[in-house]
């Protein structure tokens, strides 16, 4: 975990912005000696933002699960598949 002061962000910014892009992880910047903000790369960040909506969809389809919504066997699926392609 990189942990930097926010004047950082001004003065090395060419170089926060390669280790984002390299380790593809956040650096933490701090003002005052607290925490302020983080940076990342875009990649790293469009990689989290779906993570997070998988997770949610998953937890929202376990949810559905758990409340007796109806669910398929893989056997069910492949049939329906098999159906559909003609096969």
């Amino acid at each position: 975990m990189q942990i930097r002061p926010s004047t950082a962000l001004r003065n090395q910014y060419n170089e926060i912005s390669q280790y984002c892009k390299t380790h593809d992880e956040p650096i933490y910047l701090t003002r005052n000696g607290e925490g302020d903000l983080v940076v990342m790369s875009i990649k790293a960040f469009e990689k989290r933002e779906r993570m997070m909506k998988l997770q949610i969809r998953l937890l929202n389809n376990e949810i559905k699960r758990l409340s007796g919504e109806k669910t398929y066997t893989i056997e069910e699926v492949e049939d329906e598949l098999n159906k559909m392609l003609g096969s």
